[in-house]
């Protein structure tokens, strides 16, 4: 017995490694686009349009099929269907690195996004049916510190790439790079992932994902093409004909749950309203970052004239701000003023929005990395404040049978959030360039002016998030009953052990490691 045990660990470790380089890979493919957009347009001719869809493609098709990706590895297999993912990821990536015209580019990033909800759901899962729950504290303890890592890297990474031009491929190879490490996944994934299967899955509800497809489609599509179409009249038909479809896919849920209790959205959940409120701070929260994200890079890229490399350079204050504050929040301030911390979070990254208005205005074209340190670390502390503790907060007051499915649609909620932001830079950012006369205002006049402009807009939406959080409980029930608890007012509660929705995007790892 005892020398069959290494063999397993081994095993057991090896399969880890896998699931978390999968996990890494959707990380810093989630924000090493923005940072070669600049290239991407030069090489290839794409509109601003097309950049948009480059992320926001990638974030709508990931949203989506979320939760029926988590299904599908319930019902079939999760190392099935991550391997699937995996392969299917590793392929479209090869797609976007040898895509010659923006259509192919946008319809290989959507794939991928698809391709990673098959993917990403299955890789919590994976790990609770691996390791045994003695050994989960050390595994989420890595998990997290590699999701960490991924999310920091991702700009990084893609400046380097883009700088180095590797073999003159320019852009390309922040794709490319997934290819070998997708072919080593999949192998090492057949041989060392354990099959697993829900006892009892929920059925898949193809029709629900059809619906909210269309209805988020006729919003998105017309929003992001519009500008360029010159606002035509079936633009904003489309986007008024989003209503009553998302009515009908309401109303279809309804039906499935009374039909088989295998909806794809869990509507009972909004009657709880901390966690109605949630999803609309999650939702806001998403739009804003959406906005943010793009605007800067393109607004240092194309309106400074600054190489890739010293963009991804400019943020390390940002991430690293977002990594302090992260870790302060959950284990020091939230246990001790609970909604506070994510409201102060709120209005510490407006302010640092608004100091980033103020000198954006002062500099202009003569601003400096170093002057850009101060807003952006403020930025980043409000931001770390809000996206460690925000999903405890969320899901305080939700039932525990049902803590599955709220994660899940959490976190969905966000990715769309994200897609309706990056949607939203036509109207916010892309309007301001085009109402400029480039006869008469140099680049880094009309790129800042559009900039400042949609930082107003994102600006506007962390007020809004600060006010959705009134909403929220002013303290979790978990942070309640560890104070009882302290004081010896009741018997420790031992934890129900339970395998995570499959729903669950592997982001969520690192705010578990936070937590603990």
């Amino acid at each position: 017995m005892t020398t069959d045990s290494p063999p397993v660990d081994r095993r057991r470790w090896l399969a880890l490694a896998v699931v978390m380089t999968a996990s890494f890979m959707d990380l810093v493919d989630v924000t090493i686009v923005n940072i070669a957009m600049p290239s991407i347009q030069r090489d290839i001719d794409a509109s601003f349009s097309a950049l948009q869809w480059l992320s926001e493609g990638y974030a709508l098709a990931f949203a989506i099929g979320l939760i029926t990706g988590g299904r599908l590895g319930d019902i079939y297999g999760r190392k099935k269907v991550f391997l699937l993912g995996m392969g299917g990821f590793t392929l479209a990536s090869m797609l976007c690195g040898v895509a010659a015209d923006p259509q192919i580019l946008v319809a290989s990033r959507v794939l991928q996004g698809a391709m990673g909800a098959l993917m990403v759901p299955q890789v919590l899962s994976i790990v609770h049916v691996t390791f045994p729950a003695h050994e989960r504290g050390k595994v989420f303890g890595m998990f997290g510190a590699i999701m960490g890592l991924g999310a920091v890297s991702g700009p990084l990474l893609g400046a380097l790439l883009t700088q180095w031009n590797l073999f003159g491929l320019e852009w390309r190879p922040i794709f490319l790079i997934n290819v070998p490490v997708g072919i080593a996944g999949l192998l090492l994934g057949r041989h060392f992932i354990t099959e697993s299967k829900a006892p009892r899955a929920l059925r898949l509800d193809l029709v629900g994902v059809a619906l909210a497809s269309a209805a988020l489609l006729m919003l998105l599509y017309p929003l992001t093409q519009g500008r360029e179409h010159g606002w035509p009249l079936w633009g904003f038909v489309s986007m008024a004909g989003s209503v009553p479809m998302l009515a009908a896919f309401i109303a279809y849920e309804r039906y499935k749950t009374r039909k088989d209790g295998s909806p794809l959205v869990e509507l009972s959940l909004f009657k709880v309203k901390s966690f109605a409120a949630g999803i609309g701070v999650q939702l806001t929260f998403g739009v804003a970052s959406g906005i943010f994200f793009l605007v800067w890079t393109l607004y240092m890229q194309l309106g400074l004239g600054w190489s890739a490399l010293r963009s991804g350079l400019t943020g390390i204050p940002f991430s690293l701000a977002i990594s302090v504050a992260a870790g302060l929040s959950v284990q020091k301030l939230v246990p001790k003023y609970g909604r506070k911390v994510l409201q102060a979070g709120a209005l510490v990254m407006a302010a640092g929005v608004l100091t980033y208005i103020w000198e954006a205005g002062h500099y202009g074209a003569d601003i400096r990395s170093w002057q850009m340190a101060l807003p952006l670390a403020v930025m980043g502390l409000g931001m770390g404040l809000i996206v460690a503790p925000i999903t405890d907060a969320v899901l305080s007051e939700v039932p525990r049978a049902h803590a599955g499915s709220a994660s899940g649609l959490i976190n969905t909620t966000q990715q769309l959030g994200n897609a309706i932001g990056l949607g939203l830079v036509s109207v916010a950012f892309f309007g301001v360039v085009d109402d400029a006369d480039p006869r008469r205002e140099p680049p880094a006049d009309i790129f800042g002016g559009a900039f400042t402009h949609a930082m107003w807009w994102v600006a506007g939406g962390l007020l809004a998030v600060f006010a959705l959080m009134f909403l929220l409980p002013k303290r979790s029930k978990h942070h309640e009953e560890a104070d009882t608890e302290a004081e010896g007012d009741l018997e420790p509660v031992a934890e129900e052990t339970a395998v995570p929705d499959a729903a669950v995007p592997a982001q969520q790892a690192e705010k578990e490691l936070l937590k603990r």
